[in-house]
């Protein structure tokens, strides 16, 4: 290479020469016949939250801890509960259904335990979502030992540990009755 050209900056047009001489090269030569095969393309999978799952599972299961911390106290009147500082009315609109039920969980045959789990990642969805009103089935306890309403302590003593419950009432026996609890929650 000369001088000259090592100067001449890359973009520069090819001078004649060159164009005639690639041409006369590539005299004879012919286009390469396509592919005759598609070259497999697939949309990448959304990537999966996995600490965010696992802080959740955690969320969740420590949740249910603390409605099994082992005391065994009874509940004043667990029929209804009101977080301080609200309205009293809270609890008669609860229970005249002022609010639609959006949602529920029935948690017949379910233990303890995995109730308690099924109600914190309910809860946790219904938050999520924005419903303001559900109902949770948890029986009256015929079946359990001693006929005991085993999952009714266990559930409101839950929902009242919960900061996004404000309020729940035992609704009416259309709704459920004493098998059921109506729950207003905070959106």
């Amino acid at each position: 290479m000369s001088k000259a050209t090592r100067g001449t900056p890359r973009d520069a047009a090819p001078a004649p020469d060159d164009i005639a001489l690639f041409r006369a090269e590539m005299r004879g030569v012919k286009r390469a016949a396509p592919v005759n095969r598609i070259e497999p393309w697939r949309p990448r999978p959304s990537p999966v939250p996995s600490q965010r799952l696992a802080d959740e599972r955690a969320v969740l299961d420590e949740l249910a801890r603390l409605g099994l911390d082992g005391d065994d106290a009874e509940l004043e009147d667990d029929s209804l509960f009101l977080r301080p500082g609200l309205p009293r009315d809270i609890l008669r609109k609860l229970k005249r259904t002022h609010w639609v039920i959006q949602d529920q969980i029935d948690l017949h045959g379910l233990a303890s335990e995995p109730a308690a789990v099924e109600t914190a990642a309910f809860l946790a969805d219904c938050r999520r979502r924005g419903i303001r009103c559900v109902r949770i089935v948890h029986g009256k306890g015929l079946r359990s030992r001693g006929r005991e309403p085993v999952l009714k302590r266990r559930i409101r003593k839950l929902l009242m540990r919960r900061e996004e419950v404000l309020a729940f009432v035992e609704p009416h026996a259309i709704h459920g009755g004493g098998g059921a609890v109506v729950v207003l929650l905070a959106t």
